[in-house]
């Protein structure tokens, strides 16, 4: 027996959510990093690493291309718990926001809740024998 394909159902929701955080954060970090650069390297550097990996997720689950789809969940996951936890007891070193400062706080803490949604979805279509 076989799992459902990773982008059915409520697949194609995630699908859409990470293309629209895709083109969200990778137009927010392009005018970051093309007009401000100086002020905050770090943050838009890292803004346009979410957005990255958004466009991995984007395209590996329209795919179906389960293990980078789960590896760029893993990637997100870690990114929203390391710079969230870094920009809440470190302020100072993220003086401008990225999309994971704050557990993703300034989008409604969706990019902290939708790599967990990811994984078990990704892990709940996988193949079964």
């Amino acid at each position: 027996m076989t799992g459902a394909p990773v982008s059915t159902g409520p697949g194609r929701v995630l699908v859409a959510v990470y293309g629209l955080f895709a083109l969200a954060a990778g137009a927010r970090a392009a005018v970051q990093l093309s007009t401000r650069f100086a002020e905050a390297p770090l943050a838009y550097v890292l803004s346009a690493l979410a957005a990255a990996v958004y466009v991995v997720l984007t395209v590996a689950l329209a795919r179906g291309a389960r293990r980078t789809a789960l590896a760029a969940c893993a990637v997100e996951l870690a990114g929203v718990l390391v710079v969230g936890t870094l920009s809440v007891f470190d302020p100072a070193a993220f003086p401008h926001a990225t999309v994971w400062s704050g557990y993703g706080s300034g989008y409604g803490f969706i990019p902290l809740v939708l790599p967990v949604i990811g994984l078990f979805w990704i892990l709940r279509t996988r193949k079964t024998e």
